[in-house]
């Protein structure tokens, strides 16, 4: 898939943790966090990464870009 048909994340929901817990993508699409993992892994939503953390699970983060205002924690609640 080519960038101009991958998705883009454009709000997220939270739990009561202040972890993601959907995305919001600019389809009109809601999909939860593992859904937008498998995503991301099959190149269909650009601008994130999968990413084993310390704790040993998969997580999702922006690409490094400089730019703090696209990362995921700071897009807009929905």
């Amino acid at each position: 898939m080519n960038n101009d048909q991958q998705a883009e994340v454009v709000a997220v929901r939270k739990n009561g943790d202040g972890d993601i817990v959907q995305l919001k993508l600019n389809t009109g699409s809601v999909v939860d966090y593992k859904t937008a993992q498998q995503m991301v892994q099959n190149n269909e939503i650009k601008n994130l990464n999968v990413f084993r953390g310390r704790d040993d699970e998969m997580h999702l983060r922006s690409n490094a870009d400089g730019d703090p205002s696209n990362n995921l924690d700071n897009l807009p609640i929905f």
